[in-house]
């Protein structure tokens, strides 16, 4: 998997589905880890992707409004 910053992650799990936005990438050529915002509450997180993770494109333009 080869993110951008400002594409989300997708994860289906026992309390449903949930999203994350990509705010940083600590490998240069995209791989993860990922630095995410959890869009639900807000939480900084590191995250490694599981096999049932989606990477979904996105552009910076389409980022929640920090706060």
């Amino acid at each position: 998997m080869k993110a951008d910053m400002g594409d989300r992650l997708a994860t289906g799990g026992p309390d449903g589905q949930r999203e994350c936005l990509i705010i940083g990438l600590p490998q240069a050529d995209g791989s993860p880890p990922y630095v995410v915002r959890w869009l639900s509450d807000g939480h900084v997180a590191l995250v490694f992707p599981g096999p049932y993770t989606k990477l979904v494109r996105g552009s910076m333009d389409d980022r929640p409004a920090a706060g």
